[in-house]
């Protein structure tokens, strides 16, 4: 595992596991599966439903709860600074947890305009030593910005749609710029067109590796946190051993040439879901 230093020192694993859509009752075997494999960062959110059963994974698990970066996130329905207080004390009863490594805004939701407040509730936890981190996920450089102006701590990571055909680069530029890590989501396409993609086929033949591996091994060089999800054993495994090949510099310009501004997900200005 190689691990990424954020802008507070804490270091965290550059490969994690997302339980984005895995149902409670079968987050705790793939999460189970995925410490045992190796994998020591886990990202789940109070919006998947499936806190408690990530919260077992983890007291089953042989692993010291240092060894492990776990990281939630507050839902849109809860933002404003009260409301976000309440709902990181529900993740935190059901993760069964004493702090959480890492806590993220979900969305902006720009419409309701209470973000700022919701990360002041963010810092105040930070301050208490309830978590180890904060951040955002989705944030557009404008969202970002406002953080930056009205809020004291810069945010450690904001965890985006990232991939081979959605490459974001304005707005990684700007993250690496003001030392904020960007993560990435559905790094994979949820197994849509990139998968398929003919130069990433061709890569893969070439190294020898799937095509998720070397989706993922791209993520890895271009300097990103990327938590693909899967609740196939043979698939977390697989989706791990990506860190004994390189991809070359004509390579990785390969890939980069594929960008096409397509998303799987919402744009971060429209998302305004409670």
């Amino acid at each position: 595992m190689k691990y990424v230093t954020l802008n507070n020192s804490l270091e965290m694993p550059q490969l994690g596991f997302g339980v984005w859509k895995v149902p409670d009752d079968e987050a705790t075997p793939a999460v189970s599966k995925a410490i045992e494999a190796g994998y020591r960062s886990i990202d789940t959110a109070m919006i998947y439903g499936n806190e408690i059963g990530v919260g077992k994974a983890i007291a089953n698990s042989n692993v010291p709860r240092e060894e492990l970066f776990i990281t939630t996130k507050v839902w849109n329905s809860d933002h404003g600074y009260e409301s976000t207080l309440k709902a990181f004390e529900e993740s935190l009863e059901k993760l069964g947890l004493d702090y959480v490594d890492l806590y993220l805004i979900h969305w902006p939701t720009p419409k309701y305009d209470q973000y700022v407040d919701t990360y002041k509730a963010l810092e105040k936890l930070y301050h208490d030593g309830r978590v180890k981190a904060i951040g955002v996920c989705d944030f557009d450089i404008e969202h970002l910005q406002r953080l930056l102006n009205e809020c004291e701590i810069v945010p450690v990571i904001n965890q985006v749609e990232y991939h081979p055909y959605l490459q974001q680069k304005e707005l990684k530029t700007f993250c690496e710029e003001h030392n904020i890590q960007l993560e990435a989501y559905s790094p994979l396409m949820n197994g849509r067109d990139i998968l398929q993609d003919e130069v990433i086929k061709e890569l893969a033949d070439r190294y020898g590796k799937t095509p998720a591996q070397v989706i993922l091994r791209w993520h890895l060089q271009t300097g990103v946190v990327v938590i693909p999800k899967s609740v196939t054993p043979s698939r977390i495994e697989e989706n791990l051993n990506v860190f004994d090949f390189e991809l070359s510099e004509a390579d990785m310009n390969k890939i980069a040439e594929l960008d096409r501004n397509v998303r799987v997900g919402s744009k971060p200005s429209e998302m305004n879901n409670r």
